[in-house]
């Protein structure tokens, strides 16, 4: 789905940036020039990253293989 027609980005290429590191709407703007004409899909840009971002986990879960010290 498009998310910026001014600019032809979906919600594909975007999720797609964010998977890639892309983790602020200031760096969509750079990737893909969201929002920088009409401003009406800043919304929904937010929302798409907010999201996708939750959707993250914080840390790495931990192995359950034991830690070796070759030293």
């Amino acid at each position: 789905m498009y998310v910026c027609v001014c600019k032809a980005v979906t919600d594909t290429q975007i999720k797609h940036a964010i998977d890639n590191g892309v983790c602020t709407r200031r760096q969509l703007f750079y990737c893909f020039g969201v929002g920088s004409d009409c401003g009406k899909c800043n919304k929904y840009v937010k929302e798409l990253l907010d999201d996708h971002l939750q959707q993250q986990p914080i840390m790495q879960p931990a192995s359950n293989q034991p830690v070796l010290n070759t030293t």
